[in-house]
Order: structure tokens, then sequence, then C-alpha cells
């Protein structure tokens, strides 16, 4: 899940312990979430997010197709049975990279967890890098939180916790964005500021309520719905 170029109480966030530095003193990022695992499932949803096999997203622009599919599948990570949602990328019609990535959602907040990547990625054909792949409880990584069930302006958080390989971590800037794209117009968005601990910049992203993701690094959503059974 990359395309990167309190003062709130931890409580809202889950009952998480924040610990890591983030350059701002008074709000440093959450980084350690206390989850009862046994809280967790592989399938739901949280207003910004659907984690229901056969759903999908597509976000394009001229030459770059992103297409988001929530699988059946399910993978065992860190203890927690997670769902699999397939990340595929092509640029003119060539493969560029395919991730899987692992969820869990809380089913008493609706805060949804990250639990790691197994990523490929392409050329002419064929798999040359696995870079950015990590697993929870593999090597120091830990889950993160990718969208929190209740998001509130001013949250900020890190999605993944791989020391060295994936640092990537958000901060909640908006829930009243209003943003246009082929797909149709959406208001009362969420947005946020993305960065990473590995690497310099900033980028933001909007999700729409009942929807997911509109934009991501210039690709905006085209088409979303679910997949024929």
């Amino acid at each position: 899940m990359k395309k990167l170029p309190l003062i709130l109480t931890c409580a809202l966030l889950c009952g998480c312990a924040s610990t890591a530095p983030s350059g701002k003193a008074d709000k440093p990022f959450a980084d350690t979430f206390s989850v009862d695992k046994a809280d967790l499932a592989s399938a739901g949803r949280n207003p910004y997010f659907i984690l229901e096999p056969g759903y999908f997203l597509t976000l394009e622009d001229k030459t770059t197709a992103l297409t988001i599919t929530v699988l059946k599948e399910t993978k065992l990570v860190d203890g927690v049975e997670t769902r699999v949602v397939e990340e595929k990328e092509t640029t003119k019609g060539q493969l560029v990279e395919i991730s899987r990535n692992y969820f869990a959602i809380s089913k008493k907040t609706g805060d949804l967890f990250y639990f790691g990547e197994n990523v490929d990625e392409y050329k002419n054909s064929k798999v040359v890098s696995h870079a950015g792949t990590w697993l929870s409880g593999v090597a120091g990584a830990r889950f993160g939180l990718m969208l929190p069930g209740k998001p509130a302006v001013g949250l900020r958080y890190q999605q993944e916790v791989a020391p060295k390989v994936a640092l990537d971590r958000a901060e909640i800037v908006s829930l009243t964005e209003t943003f246009e794209a082929p797909a149709g117009k959406f208001t009362n968005c969420l947005k946020t500021e993305e960065s990473s601990g590995l690497e310099a910049g900033k980028a933001t992203k909007l999700y729409a309520p009942g929807v997911g993701l509109l934009n991501d690094a210039g690709l905006k959503l085209t088409k979303y719905g679910r997949l024929p059974e």
C-alpha cells in the first residue's frame, strides 16, 4: 500500500500507545495498538473502507491503472485471520506490480488494521523485486492502523510498523472534503496526509463514505462495485 512519490488521546484510537517521534513533539504518531485479536474479523466495513469479498475499486490516469480487489482468500498473519486485498498496477497495459495486502477489522470499533503485504514488482512480464514486503510478527514488524472506525481530525497513526522496510503513516486533516472523479462527485470525504519514516515528501488521499479510496498519487476513481459471483 505505498504510492507515496494526538493531541487527541490514544483512547480514541482503540487504546493505542504513542511511542514514535514524529518531528512534532506534541503530536506523535501512534504506533502501538492495544487490540484483543479475538475481536478482529477478516470481513466487515467501516465508513470509509469495505473489507468484503468481491468489492473492488479501479483508479486511473491516462497511462496507469490501479485495481484494488477484496479477495475471497484469507491468510493467517501474527495469529490473526486476515483478508487478502490485491492491488494490481499496470502502466500502458504492462504489469508493474501486484501486492497482496492483509487486513483485519475490529468487530467492536470498525478500526481497520494492516498486517503486512507481499509485493511482486514486474519488468517485461517478469518479477524483478519483492521490495516493501513485510508481515506483522516477522523481523520486528507489528501491525498498524490503516483507517480508524471513528475518524477525527488530528488523529495521527502508523499504518505500517516494519523497521527499515515500511513505515507509512497518516494524519486525518479533514472529514468534509468534496471531490470529483470520473466515477462521480463525492461529498463529506475523509482526507489524510500521508508520509513515510523512510522517505521524504507527503501525499494526500481521499476516502468517500460507503465507497472507499478516491485518489492515489494522481490516479482517480473510475469505477467501483462488486464483481459478479
